[in-house]
């Protein structure tokens, strides 16, 4: 983080804006839960940035509009980035919750600064601590035993719930998109990169959409489900990427990968208020 940095308001700061974007997106895994059986998956994921889209289109146009030629030269990274972070991240991430806890959900995120990490250093040549070994060595451990529901029985004969591995798919999608934010375009705002982006993940999205559709699958409308999509739209999407991609910038994604580690915390807390959700010893 620069020296200027330091004095800026503690609103501003790229700790607690990472804070408030793992609050928000627990939010999510919470809401995504509920969400079956009454919107499914595809759907959810697709009109969570089709509302997103809405609430940001008013602001980001203007400015849109002035870096277009920038988004235009570099339309490969942001169609890429766009597809991987607001497109199947999330079409996966809802279709494991079909199969899975909400507090399952919360808890498998803490994989995703391993693959931060270990993707960090294969593909990017980053260098890998001692320190950052064990946290990798903690965090695995504790992957593998939620994924093994704390039998080793379960873990010997690999009878692992499907929606888990779902969602470790889906983390790594999200680890990538964190990592390739490097190549985030300069002289983009980041409500215009941010809205570019999410645009194209819907488009990415319209083909699967089309297909959950034609199978007979729909949203079950309620004033409910209508709140929990105007709030995955504003705060996870629209507000927890602006805060996400700003903070990653500041801090570098190993540092905000681990934030990522509050997501159990507040996961499993709303998870138990709203779900009824237990707490197991694994």
């Amino acid at each position: 983080m620069s020296s200027s940095a330091a004095h800026r308001p503690f609103w501003l700061s790229p700790y607690l804006l990472l804070t408030l974007t793992v609050l928000f997106w627990s939010g999510n895994w919470v809401i995504g839960r509920a969400a079956v059986g009454s919107v499914p998956p595809v759907a959810l994921a697709f009109w969570r940035w089709s509302l997103a889209v809405l609430f940001m289109l008013p602001l980001a146009l203007p400015q849109m509009r002035r870096d277009w030629p920038r988004i235009r030269a570099q339309w490969k990274v942001i169609v890429g980035l766009g597809v991987l972070g607001m497109g199947y991240h999330n079409v996966f991430s809802y279709l494991g919750l079909q199969y899975t806890t909400a507090t399952n959900g919360v808890m498998l995120n803490s994989s995703i600064p391993i693959f931060i990490i270990a993707l960090g250093w294969l593909f990017f040549g980053q260098r890998i601590t001692r320190l950052q070994l064990l946290g990798v060595g903690i965090s695995l451990a504790g992957v593998v035993a939620i994924l093994a529901r704390g039998e080793l029985a379960v873990l010997a004969s690999l009878k692992l719930n499907p929606g888990d591995l779902i969602l470790l798919g889906a983390m790594m999608q999200w680890a990538l998109y964190t990592l390739a934010l490097k190549w985030r375009p300069e002289g983009i705002s980041a409500l215009a990169f941010l809205c570019t982006c999410s645009i194209i993940g819907v488009i990415a999205m319209m083909p699967a959409y089309a297909i959950e559709f034609a199978a007979g699958k729909s949203i079950h409308w309620s004033w409910p489900v209508a709140g929990a999509l105007v709030y995955v739209g504003l705060f996870p999407s629209f507000l927890g990427y602006i805060f996400w991609n700003r903070g990653v910038h500041e801090v570098g994604p190993s540092v905000a990968g681990l934030f990522v580690h509050l997501m159990p915390l507040f996961g499993s807390l709303l998870a138990w208020l709203f779900l009824d959700e237990r707490l197991y010893w694994f």
